[in-house]
């Protein structure tokens, strides 16, 4: 099986280039948006097992996608994206991240097809479905779709898209929705929490009680590989989590055991953080702190038989390792 991997050069598709390198019966198309970013990722994969091409594909809303690009290609997996901006500058938001990420996925869904690819898997969000949900109360797969921000809208247009596509081509699709993604070498948020933590650095975030649920990249890595050719996968949404839900409070604390910082939290009620929040104009960041989004597996685990291979307390170790090695 020629598995073609987009966004090989970030977070998600770097790892998964590696674990698909690794299975027998799989050779793996490495895409990247340029070509310094393919000579920088090759060193990422020269322990894997296998032969990695690299291809250049461009501005996939822009580019001029032919089917050569993608002769003997199986499946897609389509990780390259337009992502959060949490300082924004496009006059028009929504219109960028639609611009990549439904147009661009578009593009590149139609070429796949047009070249005899038989599957394209789409990486979503489960923001698609909302940003919060009430504790105990989790996502399910099959639940309407509600997005808030423009990122969420433009990947729920683009499943959209891809499913009308779909049904014209005959391209098997099929949607992953991941919670947050951690592991080694996460950025963003989940690394400023592991500095804090390392520095010792008191947080007002020790009585949270709410719900979240986090997969870990081997997780999600290990779904996607099991949604390349599982016949139960076509034309299926299916959400991604480790199985386990913890509160932030909970979160910061395994995460200073991992780092062998014990976390210096300080009980601070939920509603004066959401005060001051308000105050300091990052109530934003404070519902996401205090607030709940749990998923429900319980289909991907049904249709597929699957269930997250590695537990929360590894993969907290595995991502704090990760950061010591990149500190």
């Amino acid at each position: 099986m020629r598995v073609l991997v987009t966004g090989a050069d970030g977070f998600v598709g770097r790892a998964l280039v590696k674990r698909v390198t690794k299975h027998p019966e799989c050779s793996v198309v490495a895409a990247v948006r340029q070509r310094s970013c393919a000579e920088w990722g090759a060193s990422s994969v020269e322990s894997a097992e296998g032969a990695v091409q690299w291809l250049e594909l461009g501005d996939l809303a822009a580019a001029q996608l032919t089917p050569d690009s993608f002769s003997g290609v199986d499946v897609v997996v389509h990780c390259a994206a337009r992502v959060h901006v949490m300082d924004e500058l496009h006059s028009d938001p929504l219109a960028a991240f639609r611009a990549v990420n439904v147009n661009g996925t578009l593009n590149l869904a139609r070429a796949a097809a047009q070249a005899g690819a038989k599957r394209f898997v789409f990486l979503s969000s489960v923001k698609v479905h909302g940003e919060s949900t009430s504790c105990g109360r989790p996502f399910t797969a099959d639940d309407a779709l509600c997005p808030v921000d423009p990122y969420a809208v433009s990947k729920m247009d683009a499943e959209r898209a891809l499913l009308a596509l779909s049904e014209k081509t005959g391209l098997e699709v099929v949607i992953i929705r991941p919670p947050l993604v951690y592991g080694p070498g996460v950025k963003a948020n989940f690394y400023s929490m592991m500095r804090w933590l390392d520095r010792g650095i008191p947080l007002p975030l020790g009585a949270i009680q709410n719900r979240r649920s986090l997969v870990a990249l081997d997780n999600l890595t290990d779904l996607i590989v099991s949604c390349l050719a599982h016949p139960n996968a076509a034309g299926q949404a299916l959400l991604a989590s480790d199985g386990e839900d913890l509160s932030t409070t909970e979160l910061l604390r395994r995460l200073g055991e991992a780092l062998g910082k014990p976390a210096r939290l300080i009980p601070v009620p939920p509603r004066l953080l959401e005060g001051a929040g308000a105050l300091l104009g990052k109530r934003a960041v404070i519902e996401r702190i205090c607030g709940s989004l749990q998923v429900d597996i319980g289909k991907t685990n049904a249709l597929l038989g699957w269930r997250p291979p590695v537990g929360v307390h590894e993969a907290l170790a595995l991502t704090a390792v990760g950061f010591r090695e990149r500190s």
